[in-house]
């Protein structure tokens, strides 16, 4: 930790006496300890326990041999630009973003962020350097102790409940507006500007748009505020929930990301030639996502509940065409102008770990740049979608298809991918543990 920075930092956090150091798991949930300030700046050395990297999201771990037999340790050493007091809470607290590392100084390669980093380092070995923006999806609903009863959204200022007529609205009715003043002053505190904000198709649904930059950053940025609207909803009595699909019969939520790729010293968008018009470059990106997304779909859909949303597709394509302007196909070319060219993913769920989707989302473009992929010739209107363009539409086909991908181990590294299918495998298992109530609804009586 540099002098400068501890200085800087404890001016900053004056009258703080904890700070949380975490990170994110495979499935992008903080995990770490609570540590106390004067540790923290004395740099004392934190460590964890490198299985927590696979926790599966019910809990539980898979063996021991994905992580190390001996069940060793991490450090956890904090990214001073992504520490920050946590302005909602009652006591005064902060929170710093850490990265996995090995005891002898390796980065872990179990971990998510790191994963990141390593992709971007690609990049930046041939002059390159990608940018990204996220749009994040969510629904805001009132509290929900009995998982068997449906989401409902908050009681509005009418008294009444939102019933999915209110997509681009900005009323005030439901009531809503003290959250969000509290999201957007978080927001500010954090340095995390935003671009817009709007209710979305979905029942007491709401999208934010981030502003494009470095996807570490856009990643940590997409992390944090996915905490930090799940902890200001349990101070306004409401629960945020960032379930791909947690109504039935309406709008899931995605994680949209867009992302372009620059010169690194000129900042020129490589995808854009000196007359305006897309560049080989553009079209071989477009071609790896093709080549490789449908091997990465559990990165991009998680659990089982994101085929609740690829597989009802609602502008949620299940599918790797690209288009001009069709929300209806899975990459997209939004409307911009040339300096501004892009690819939309709109495949990754709300529910995907930020890191890895925005990670296996730029190896493939990097992967089709650098080997030249050509894509499938552009689709508009309504989308027929050739098979080898359609993604898996389950879980369990996702996850099989990970374990015996080359490409996503040339990709991703094969502790990692080893260590990912193994914890998602226990994750399915407990799924399939599990009646449903559709099960005892419609099977008991006919089957």
């Amino acid at each position: 930790m540099a002098c400068e920075d501890r200085d800087s930092l404890m001016q900053r956090f004056v009258g703080i006496g904890e700070i949380e150091c975490v990170t994110p798991d495979l499935n992008g949930v903080p995990r770490g300890k609570v540590m106390t300030a004067d540790g923290f700046f004395e740099g004392r050395r934190l460590q964890m326990a490198r299985g927590v990297l696979l926790q599966c999201i019910m809990g539980g771990y898979p063996p021991a041999h994905f992580y190390g037999a001996d069940d060793g340790d991490v450090e956890m050493r904090p990214d001073l630009g992504q520490a920050h007091r946590l302005t909602w809470s009652a006591t005064p607290r902060a929170l710093a973003i850490c990265d996995a590392v090995e005891l002898d100084g390796r980065p872990c390669a179990l971990s998510t962020r790191t994963i990141l980093k390593e992709v971007l380092a690609r990049y930046a070995a041939v002059g390159l350097a990608p940018v990204v923006a996220t749009e994040l999806e969510f629904f805001v609903f009132a509290p929900n102790p009995d998982p068997q009863k449906s989401f409902e959204a908050p009681i509005g200022m009418d008294g009444r409940r939102e019933i999915g007529h209110s997509a681009f609205s900005v009323s005030s009715n439901n009531g809503l507006r003290p959250f969000f003043e509290e999201v957007y002053r978080v927001m500010s505190d954090f340095g995390m500007p935003r671009d817009t904000f709007m209710h979305e198709m979905g029942t007491s649904q709401f999208e934010i748009n981030l502003l494009h930059g470095d996807p570490l950053l856009l990643a940590d940025q997409t992390f944090l505020f996915k905490h930090a609207l799940k902890e200001i909803a349990l101070n306004h009595g409401l629960i945020v929930v960032c379930m791909a699909k947690p109504l039935a019969g309406t709008a899931g939520s995605s994680m949209h990301i867009h992302q372009s790729v620059v010169e690194a010293d000129t900042g020129l968008n490589v995808f854009t030639d000196k007359d305006g018009q897309p560049t080989p470059a553009f079209l071989h990106f477009i071609g790896g996502l093709q080549a490789a997304l449908g091997d990465l779909t559990l990165l991009l859909a998680p659990h089982v509940n994101s085929y609740q949303r690829l597989c009802n597709p609602y502008a949620s394509p299940n599918n790797c065409c690209w288009s001009l302007d069709n929300r209806a196909a899975g990459l997209r070319i939004p409307a911009s102008s040339p300096a501004a060219r892009r690819v939309e993913n709109r495949l990754p769920g709300a529910d995907a770990n930020p890191y890895l989707a925005i990670a296996a989302s730029l190896a493939a473009g990097l992967h089709g740049m650098t080997k030249r992929l050509e894509p499938d010739a552009a689709v508009q209107g309504d989308l027929v979608v050739p098979d080898r363009l359609v993604l898996p539409s389950t879980m369990l086909a996702a996850l099989d298809r990970l374990k015996r991908s080359e490409l996503a181990r040339a990709l991703l590294g094969d502790e990692f991918v080893d260590g990912y299918v193994a914890t998602k495998s226990m994750e399915l298992s407990s799924f399939f543990d599990e009646i449903t109530p559709w099960e005892r609804r419609v099977l008991a009586a006919q089957a």
